[in-house]
């Protein structure tokens, strides 16, 4: 069996050491750059759109241009499908699954609201329901299930997947008659490149519609973040410099227009080592702060590290009150006041961990109780 496996990509990359996986080069029609790789503007393609399209750009090229292989797959410069113990998979492992198996995608990304809900609260909840009545119109078959899981609360996640190039195919025309019927319906007028990627992100909920009406067999997998985003080392750059300056105000004002232009950048994918949220966490601390003491911990610490460090420390404290409630013993209580008093943890900035740690109000009410009994603002 021959099997590609092609990593999207924008930017030079690191490919990982194997002939299965064929770096492509998307938006390649438009780019400043060339490193080297196949672009997606050869033949067939829509290189042109890939503002709009995103990794689907690849997609299209592959199923246009791609004719020489019995199996085929799309991933990630940075997302790669591994097994449970983290290692990408072999060539003869994809051929194996390949077996028992329709398609090989991720594991199903589980939202805390319907999916519905969270497309609604990052861009046009329109969009959604013009790729509904397309649906209808061109498969009414799937429309039920479109309505149906697009009100529950999973999705696959990526556009990344391998099967049968044949499987692959299918699915390739089935999209993209839905998409590019949806691309005359909507506005393309946005205000920011990650609202561009419109179609990139409808494709991927379309994925998991699609292999549930063709109750295709889908082997669900686990998905390694390789380095992380340029985009989100800026940002961690950028907060450096505010908690430098002290400047609390400038940095609440910056990461909330980071959010506006990405609201993507505090998801795993994107976050990978957690220190966004540790700076959203930091510059709302500083703010409460400031307001009732006039000043905030910035003025003891402002190296980034080192607010990470704290913060980090801070939250598996309060990790552990959230997670022992009301039972915790006098002398746990102890000794987690010795610790907060001597690394100068503010009530405010207490409060504010549990808050975040706690997973329910319950839990959050009994943890504000320790928080009073611990009485830092004396």
């Amino acid at each position: 069996m021959s099997l590609h496996i092609y990593a999207m990509t924008h930017k030079r990359f690191d490919a990982p050491n194997d002939a299965l996986y064929v770096p492509l080069h998307l938006g390649h029609a438009n780019a400043k750059e060339d490193f080297g790789y196949i672009g997606d503007d050869t033949g067939d393609n829509i290189s042109d759109l890939n503002c709009y399209y995103a990794e689907l750009s690849g997609v299209y090229w592959v199923w246009k241009n791609v004719h020489d292989v019995d199996s085929v797959g799309v991933c990630h410069y940075r997302r790669y499908l591994t097994r449970e113990d983290g290692y990408v998979f072999t060539q003869s492992q994809y051929e194996q699954l390949l077996k028992s198996y329709d398609i090989i995608t991720t594991k199903q990304l589980e939202l805390p609201n319907s999916y519905r809900y969270g497309f609604g609260a990052h861009h046009d909840i329109s969009t959604l329901d013009r790729t509904g009545d397309i649906i209808m119109e061109k498969y009414p078959e799937y429309y039920d299930t479109f309505v149906s899981l697009s009100n529950k609360n999973k999705t696959y996640f990526g556009n990344i997947m391998v099967a049968k190039k044949t499987l692959f195919d299918e699915y390739a025309k089935w999209l993209f008659d839905i998409l590019f019927e949806l691309q005359n319906r909507i506005d393309l007028s946005f205000g920011d490149d990650y609202h561009k990627r419109v179609f990139g992100f409808v494709s991927e909920f379309l994925l998991y519609v699609w292999v549930t009406v063709r109750k295709l067999k889908a082997y669900e997998c686990r998905v390694a973040i390789i380095g992380e985003k340029t985009e989100t080392r800026e940002i961690k750059e950028k907060m450096a410099e505010f908690f430098r300056k002290k400047d609390a105000a400038g940095a609440r004002e910056y990461f909330a227009l980071c959010l506006k232009q990405r609201p993507d950048v505090l998801m795993e994918a994107s976050d990978i080592t957690g220190e966004c949220k540790l700076c959203l966490q930091a510059v709302s601390t500083a703010g409460l702060e400031l307001e009732k003491y006039g000043q905030s911990f910035l003025e003891r610490i402002n190296d980034y590290d080192t607010v990470v460090r704290f913060f980090r420390g801070l939250n598996d404290i309060a990790v552990k009150i959230a997670d022992k409630n009301a039972g915790i013993t006098p002398d746990e209580i102890n000794e987690y006041a010795d610790c907060l008093r001597k690394n100068n943890v503010s009530d405010i900035a207490l409060r504010a961990a549990v808050r975040i740690n706690s997973p329910d109000a319950d839990i959050l009410k009994k943890a504000y109780k320790i928080c009073d009994i611990i009485n830092l603002d004396n």
